[in-house]
């Protein structure tokens, strides 16, 4: 982090102190220094988070490898849970018999868990075009939207939709970059900052 801190250099002065702390971590999980240049922070966004986080937030993530990356510690201790259901049966028939994708009925399932959901999508743009969706069509209104999908198809426009919205608070990485290790080191970036404060 000393290594990150010094690379970074004034550019880290940009950002608020909770703020470099994500962009901190991104750069430590990918050795990427472009995320200290492509992440963009919905006014507020890192303290939204922060507060969804002390109460309770369900975290719902687009893959599992993201769910799996999400420090289940820290989580734990804030009474957070983690959420995936790309891997479940009744999602993958349900995507095949409509002719969607999982990543996209995954966010329809979020937005019935009826309770406070962080969405965090690292993997599937379709997730992120129905999250955008669901939030015109059903007034689903995730407490933090972190929008970090990698890849060529669809991705930058997903990304797009997200920043284009003033309904819900987002982390996005603008362009092609992202990634599940990227929305699980964001998620961990947050837990981490209210699980020391509390403690």
């Amino acid at each position: 982090m000393e290594i990150i801190s010094r690379e970074l250099g004034e550019r880290a002065s940009v950002w608020t102190p909770e703020e470099l702390l994500v962009v901190k971590r991104c750069i430590h999980t990918s050795a990427d220094f472009d995320y200290g240049e492509n992440l963009v922070f919905s006014p507020g966004a890192v303290e939204k988070g922060k507060a969804a986080l002390r109460s309770g937030a369900t975290i719902v993530t687009d893959t599992s490898m993201a769910a799996a990356g999400i420090n289940k510690k820290s989580a734990a201790a804030l009474g957070v849970e983690v959420l995936s259901f790309i891997s479940r049966e009744d999602v993958a028939a349900e995507a095949a018999a409509r002719g969607v994708t999982r990543s996209a009925v995954c966010m329809e399932r979020a937005a019935d868990l009826r309770r406070p959901v962080i969405a965090a999508v690292g993997n599937a743009p379709t997730a992120l075009m129905r999250l955008r969706e669901l939030m015109d069509e059903r007034s689903f209104i995730p407490e933090l939207i972190i929008g970090v999908p990698v890849g060529f198809v669809n991705v930058t426009e997903s990304k797009e939709l997200i920043l284009r919205q003033t309904k819900a608070p987002f982390i996005v990485a603008k362009g092609r970059k992202g990634g599940s290790n990227i929305a699980a080191a964001i998620c961990n970036a947050l837990l981490y900052q209210v699980y020391r404060e509390k403690n």
